[in-house]
């Protein structure tokens, strides 16, 4: 699976069957630090705010003179593309204004990307993100140095074929938190926000090199996604944490 491709370059919406789908390694997270909540909550609100703006401005959500449209809509929330790959730096960067379970009722999809990721989580008050795999995470701890460790707990994937059992291994950002994760190549993971205040902050180092790679007409985000579920499952399958991942 570390050498995947898509079927189908140019596919946005591809699906994998789950059942014969392999992590080709673990995610990697980083618990970095707490705020208090008034400092969580205005650094939430002023990057999700620079989302919103972007939604609301003609001139990024149509192609601008590189073809990209940089306002952009995925699974788990609203996007802003800060920067585009250019000659000599094959990444891009954006942020994510996210989606509360919550309130839409639905959860985003277990899927993987065909290049590595590089992901900066950060929630407000009332405000945690389940961050999910099909395997195990890596969680770094420095002895003196790591401020707090996630909640974690293993569950089943929803919406498996009958008679078909996945485990599915969860962790829990907390409130007013930063937490990075690092996402190898073909590695399954899935994000929902249960509350109203949650960012990324999103680097994807081989983005334009995928548009090589994979053979696709043209560079578009999202293009390198590969789900792992047809449909969008219930909010009762990502809403439900640990009762000591709730204080």
């Amino acid at each position: 699976m570390g050498e995947m491709l898509k079927r189908s370059p140019d596919q946005l919406n591809e699906v994998h069957d789950v059942t014969e789908f392999r992590d080709a390694g673990r995610c990697r997270v980083t618990p970095v630090a707490r705020f208090d909540a008034p400092v969580a909550q205005a650094l939430v609100d002023t990057l999700t705010d620079i989302v919103r703006r972007a939604h609301a401005e003609p001139k990024a959500t149509a192609p601008d003179e590189e073809g990209i449209v940089r306002a952009q809509t995925f699974e788990e929330g609203e996007v802003f593309m800060l920067e585009a790959p250019f000659d000599g730096y094959f990444a891009d960067r954006y942020l994510m204004d996210f989606y509360d379970v919550g309130q839409r009722g639905i959860c985003s999809r277990m899927h993987l990307h065909t290049g590595l990721r590089f992901v900066r989580m950060m929630t407000g008050p009332g405000t945690r993100i389940r961050v999910s795999s099909l395997s195990p995470f890596h969680m770094l701890h420095a002895e003196g140095i790591t401020p707090f460790a996630l909640e974690q707990f293993t569950d089943e994937l929803p919406d498996t074929p009958d008679g078909v059992t996945v485990p599915r291994y969860n962790a829990v950002v907390p409130e007013n938190a930063w937490v990075d994760m690092q996402i190898p190549r073909a590695v399954s993971h899935q994000f929902n926000a249960i509350g109203p205040h949650a960012v990324i902050d999103s680097v994807h180092p081989e983005e334009s090199i995928e548009t090589f790679r994979e053979r696709m007409s043209g560079y578009r985000m999202m293009a390198q996604t590969v789900f792992l579920a047809e449909d969008l499952p219930a909010a009762e399958t990502c809403d439900q944490l640990p009762d000591t991942a709730i204080a």
